[in-house]
């Protein structure tokens, strides 16, 4: 059977209860880089109290480079500058990290900037800007490389670990994993959880033998590794991922994008459901909706969209 992992939030939870639409296949994502401990603890207890038997899954944020203090938004255009301050982002001394000349990609490589100065006295940044848009709170800021010199569990990880710890819950995902040694640290915190560990940095593909020594699960989120290893090349690294893991006979997620139109619109593009269908048949053991079901407009429709996909499949097989 394959596995859902759907993501909850405002839509999938809230707006649209888990016990309207549970299934056994169902694993309930919570992302813990959105939210407060509290928060988050709050979305564990609902969960639960909707759906007693719902497996979780606590996604950690790891040590990814957010925007933070961020009032609304930042207007950036196109060959002009634009200025953040340090403490706008979560990481106090990423300012000893990145160098003029840098390039950064944010919001999931939707933006792309250059740094051009890091002015200690007056603790600020000046980019320049490729794209053109809004740069909000919490939004991912990636140079490639920086991960390796970065402490692999922020506090908030080791807090989150904690709560999943407390309440039992079914998996927690490591984000930005790098080596073995990064999965021997956080098992060294947690206690009955299953690890899925995340492949979306180069230094994971690169020691994938001895990531897949450590662990029974991992997920591929093409979002992240497409910034580390260019958009063209997600196809040629998700079939090598995929086909080593399988090898080992580790049980492989594939997260980012499946069913992004429909967060506004009720039907996928024909483009999205044969990145379904290939992906369903390329020997995965299940998937993840993100924005689909955590913000999206059709939760209940992206996983009819999954399941209906994966009934076509099985009957190829049986005719």
């Amino acid at each position: 059977m394959k596995k859902i992992i759907a993501t909850v939030g405002p839509s999938l939870l809230y707006k649209t209860p888990i016990n309207k639409i549970h299934n056994q296949s169902y694993i309930y994502r919570i992302n813990g880089a959105h939210g407060t401990i509290q928060e988050i603890e709050s979305h564990i207890k609902e969960i639960r109290k909707q759906q007693s038997d719902a497996k979780i899954l606590m996604d950690l944020p790891g040590n990814k480079i957010r925007t933070t203090n961020v009032e609304d938004y930042i207007k950036i255009e196109e060959g002009e500058n634009f200025t953040l301050n340090f403490n706008q982002l979560n990481y106090s001394t990423f300012f000893k990290h990145i160098k003029v000349g840098d390039i950064i990609w944010a919001n999931d490589s939707i933006f792309k900037f250059k740094l051009l100065k890091k002015d200690l006295e007056k603790a600020q940044f000046t980019f320049l800007s490729y794209s053109t848009g809004k740069l909000q709170n919490n939004k991912g800021m990636h140079v490639r490389g920086i991960h390796e010199e970065i402490p692999f569990l922020f506090e908030k990880d080791k807090k989150l670990i904690n709560l999943a710890n407390k309440y039992h819950l079914d998996y927690i995902g490591l984000s930005f994993v790098r080596n073995k040694k990064d999965i021997q640290l956080a098992k060294e915190l947690i206690e009955n959880s299953t690890i899925i560990s995340k492949v979306e940095t180069l230094s994971a593909v690169n020691n994938l033998d001895e990531i897949l020594e450590e662990v029974e699960h991992i997920l591929i989120d093409r979002g992240d590794l497409s910034t580390e290893v260019g958009l063209n090349n997600i196809p040629t690294y998700q079939k090598f991922i995929i086909d080593k893991a399988t090898f080992y006979n580790k049980k492989v997620f594939l997260a980012t994008q499946f069913l992004k139109t429909m967060e506004i619109n009720p039907i996928p593009t024909i483009a999205e459901t044969i990145d379904l269908y290939n992906s369903l048949k390329s020997g995965i053991y299940g998937l993840q909706l993100s924005e689909e079901t955590a913000i999206g407009n059709y939760p209940e429709l992206c996983l009819d969209v999954i399941n209906k996909q994966i009934k076509n499949i099985k009957e190829e097989y049986i005719r």
